[in-house]
């Protein structure tokens, strides 16, 4: 008996390597075919795909999200409204007609903190809709929007000034009024993404579709032609304010 026991316990490993490797292999297919019922057809290429800002009108304001992470369980970014930069973290799970379904919620530490719940066609990732629920009823009504995926590209170029194209002179400040004084010097920091939180500024450029609010912080990436700009327009508008009505302005 000795001399087949060796034999004996091989066979016996091999059933239980065989047993094993059936189970491991069923453990694997378990954990694809759950992967395929939670995001069929979603591939990482189209979840990196519906990263970035998408941007549009939210209620009075204009808002932009910005989709940091997404998984096919899990979403993380935030939204920048009015001034206000908020983190956001939520869930993703798929409808029957292959849409996404991401429902976030902000921290609640800001009065304007809610939930967010978007929507994403899985085969188009250029509209992310949805609606935004506040946790208070004093941060107002909840609201429904349709937001266009947006790319940020800071461009000189845009709007109607060119105070961040060339050094500002004399000539060009001289005989404005303090209204485009003011809007001049924003404007800078509207190309830039710049999120304003009073309402009379953002007026003035969230009907712009080059402008893509994504930041409360943009001094560092102003370049010096237009923090010279800056400095100059501001003696201007204090100027303006002082000697306004003396001068018909």
């Amino acid at each position: 008996m000795k001399r087949f026991f060796p034999i004996a316990v091989l066979a016996l490993s091999i059933m239980q390597s065989c047993k094993e490797g059936k189970s491991a292999s069923s453990a694997t297919m378990l954990e694809k075919n759950t992967a395929t019922i939670a995001a069929p057809n979603t591939t990482e290429d189209d979840f990196v795909a519906m990263l970035g800002s998408y941007s549009g009108a939210f209620g009075d304001n204009k808002i932009t999200v910005l989709l940091t992470t997404i998984t096919k369980d899990s979403v993380r970014g935030s939204s920048m409204v009015a001034g206000n930069n908020r983190p956001f973290e939520g869930t993703v799970t798929k409808s029957e007609d292959g849409k996404l379904m991401l429902a976030a919620r902000e921290p609640g530490t800001d009065l304007h903190d809610g939930t967010f719940n978007f929507e994403l066609d899985a085969k188009n990732f250029n509209t992310l809709a949805g609606t935004w629920q506040p946790y208070k009823t004093e941060a107002g009504a909840a609201k429904n929007f349709s937001l266009a995926k947006k790319i940020f590209k800071y461009d000189p170029t845009t709007g109607i000034s060119e105070a961040s194209e060339r050094l500002l002179k004399t000539k060009d400040l001289e005989n404005e009024d303090k209204y485009y004084l003011s809007f001049m010097r924003n404007e800078i920091f509207a190309r830039h993404g710049y999120s304003f939180s009073r309402k009379e500024t953002r007026e003035m450029f969230e009907s712009e579709d080059w402008y893509v609010p994504r930041s409360t912080n943009v001094i560092d990436e102003l370049t010096e032609i237009e923090k010279k700009n800056i400095a100059l327009i501001k003696k201007y508008e204090k100027y303006a304010v002082d000697y306004g009505d003396d001068f018909g302005r």
